[in-house]
């Protein structure tokens, strides 16, 4: 039960900071993208904040713990190679989130904000979502997640 509080208040937070950052609304993440025209950089602040404090975290994390605090190990990507699927996924994750303006990260908090756009994003993503899987899963067994 602890966990899951600990997960829903991070999630909280994290949404929070989505929504105050901007990358919740469309417009300013396609402002973003927009360089020859209307371009308003200020997410790339948003972007720099986020990498120094996951690099902070990680490095305090990672160096004083054998294990995370509320789990038994910490799971991590044990595939590091750099292949097709990994470039193509990619790839239609950045035009996606171009044309649309939503990632999943800034979606999923926007949903609070209500809205047809996001609604149709969030169901978009998840009918994508269960296709690759459906798709992968007939190629080859799946990776197991965690």
């Amino acid at each position: 039960m602890r966990k899951l509080i600990i997960s829903g208040l991070t999630g909280a937070i994290f949404g929070l900071g989505i929504a105050i950052s901007g990358m919740a609304n469309p417009a300013k993440v396609l402002n973003f993208f927009d360089v020859a025209g209307s371009w308003d950089p200020s997410l790339i602040f948003v972007m720099g904040g986020a990498l120094i404090t996951t690099a902070i975290g990680y490095l305090l994390v990672f160096g004083a713990r054998k294990k995370p605090v509320f789990d038994d190990d910490f799971h991590l990507p044990i595939n590091k190679t750099i292949d097709i699927r990994l470039v193509t996924g990619s790839a239609i994750f950045g035009i996606g989130w171009g044309i649309a303006g939503f990632c999943p990260g800034g979606a999923i908090p926007a949903l609070g904000f209500g809205g047809i756009d996001v609604i149709a994003f969030v169901g978009a993503m998840i009918v994508g979502i269960a296709l690759a899987r459906t798709l992968d899963g007939l190629r080859h067994k799946p990776a197991k997640a965690f």
